[in-house]
């Protein structure tokens, strides 16, 4: 006879069954919209999510239907994502912070059936609720308001709707490979691009990822996902809580430090996540507050690079550990994450410190190479520059609505950036293709020059970018936010950078503004420095 094995199916459901089975009592708490903590467990989110599903039945949207969601990280928008996935139709997660015309442009591309949104977003959902092509329904994630439903006619209400379901039954077999989720890029030139998850690589992505040396969730965590949910799933951490049953803190829309700080303590978070930006108004936070953050014992940092003085001042001034990771939506985000190796243990502590500051090394399931710019593969010597490529088992084929396969032909993704590896693996990120500085012939890091100029004590925000020069092609500019009640000049940063990169690669410019520009992630939109400061030496001369 043949020895065989089951098969299950690698489903979102199975990690929210799990989860209401042996962690049903463990806390999920929800920030709303009006600053109440609400207090619920895997048990009842799990009950919800199950008569969503049933209610999503009842209602007529179409199996297989994308299901849109505009809304913060809160108990109700998790239940959204096993209810919708779990009943075999896709949770289509979509950012607030694009424009309407961009909101407008993904709702209709995706096709959404139904909207879910958070009363935040009410106003601008009726100014352009017109303009959705497939949307029959649109549901406030609250308890009936009468206000609110003046506003939209026929507006649904999330709690009575779920009221509307049952939990009877078991939850309908679905597809490993069917999709669960879409989110789209916001990173790209002209309409963002749509990337479908399906449950398998979602599973896969939430055991690969959070091994040991990934994300290395338990359920001894108190876990915050402070990047958005709408932000690639929110680095797939609402499933890895789920399928290791941490508790979960949910912080709302209040992302400013102060807040962050008071939520930390109040619930005792020990991992968080984000992007560096967060981390900068949370030290702020810390300080304004008296917080010792003394709960957290580490953070997981990405969507850009990490300067390295935040590493130190984290780790000394308060006993977290910041951990680099880099991914994409592409890549469900996770493809790498920075910790350190066996044979590190015994290196120096400036030495360790160095190799934190790279974007990490992969976990199974994902594999990188460098190339040339003809495709050939480069050295992994740490030193080689190339274009950065990636495959894996949650890495996308195609974008969403497009035949056209997104891979090289030996079936790589290119990612658009810069990079170099070692032989254990382990990237750095010089830079984006679009963003590098090309001087002279040579390659200057804008990565490296932002680190430089962000460990300045009188900055605390910085980006840096090409500027067109007569001579050298291209030169580089640092445009710079001075920390409060600083006043630095030009020329002491400049000399901040002295000895610490090659005296040709020193910028030409700093120039100082009060803020930088964000995009809808977090990230700084470099275009718009570009348009605004890409003439600055030309003008000089």
């Amino acid at each position: 006879m043949f020895g065989t094995m089951m098969t299950q199916a690698l489903s979102i459901s199975s990690l929210i069954v799990h989860a209401q089975k042996y962690h049903a009592a463990t806390e999920v708490v929800s920030v709303g919209t009006d600053g109440v903590v609400e207090r619920s467990n895997w048990g009842a989110v799990a009950t919800g999510a199950r008569k969503l599903a049933s209610a999503l039945d009842k209602l007529g949207i179409s199996p297989g239907a994308r299901c849109g969601t505009i809304a913060w990280n809160n108990r109700r928008h998790l239940e959204l994502y096993y209810g919708v996935a779990g009943s075999g139709r896709v949770t289509h997660t979509i950012n607030p912070r694009l424009t309407p015309e961009q909101l407008t442009y993904i709702v209709n591309h995706a096709g959404d059936e139904i909207l879910f949104i958070d009363s935040t977003f009410l106003p601008a959902v009726a100014k352009l609720k017109e303009y959705f092509e497939d949307v029959r329904y649109i549901v406030l994630l609250g308890p009936r308001d009468e206000d609110a439903a003046k506003v939209i006619d026929g507006l649904l209400f999330y709690d009575e709707l779920v009221g509307t379901g049952s939990d009877a039954e078991p939850w309908p077999e679905v597809d490993e490979n069917a999709p669960a989720s879409l989110c789209y890029t916001s990173g790209t030139t002209g309409n963002p691009k749509g990337v479908q998850f399906t449950h398998r690589s979602t599973v896969l992505h939430s055991l690969g990822g959070n091994q040991p040396d990934g994300l290395g969730i338990s359920a001894r965590d108190v876990v915050m996902p402070v990047v958005p949910m709408f932000h690639v799933n929110a680095w797939g951490t609402p499933y890895i809580a789920a399928g290791v049953g941490a508790k979960i803190v949910l912080p709302g829309a209040a992302l400013d430090g102060e807040s962050l700080a008071r939520l930390i303590d109040a619930e005792q978070v020990t991992l968080s996540l984000g992007v560096p930006t967060i981390w900068i108004g949370l030290l702020a936070g810390l300080e304004k507050t008296g917080s010792k953050a003394e709960s957290m014992t580490r953070t997981v940092v990405g969507g850009s690079a990490l300067p390295p003085s935040m590493i130190t001042t984290f780790r000394d001034k308060y006993g977290v550990e910041l951990i680099h990771a880099w991914g994409m939506t592409e890549t469900s985000p996770l493809g790498t994450v920075n910790r350190l190796l066996q044979k590190h243990s015994n290196l120096p502590a400036d030495e360790q410190a160095r190799l934190r500051e790279s974007q990490g090394r992969p976990p199974f399931g994902v594999d990188l190479r460098i190339v040339d710019e003809s495709g050939n593969e480069l050295p992994r010597d740490g030193e080689t520059q190339g274009e950065l490529q990636i495959r894996g088992h949650w890495v996308l084929e195609s974008y969403f609505g497009q035949e056209e396969s997104a891979l090289t032909e030996d079936g790589w993704f290119d990612t658009g950036d810069i990079a170099t590896l070692d032989s254990d693996g382990y990237m750095v990120i010089r830079d984006r293709s679009k963003d590098i500085i090309k001087s002279g012939g040579e390659w200057i890091s804008t990565v490296e020059l932002e680190n430089i100029a962000v460990s300045h004590p009188d900055l605390i925000n910085a980006a840096a970018i090409a500027a067109r020069h007569p001579k050298w092609d291209e030169r580089p500019v640092v445009i710079a936010v001075p920390a409060p009640g600083a006043s630095p000049t030009e020329e002491d940063v400049l000399a901040h950078f002295k000895g610490k990169v090659a005296s040709w690669q020193i910028p030409d410019r700093v120039i100082f503004v009060d803020e930088l520009p964000l995009g809808a992630t977090g990230k700084v939109r470099k275009m718009k420095l570009r348009e605004a400061y890409a003439d600055v030496l030309l003008e000089q001369n």
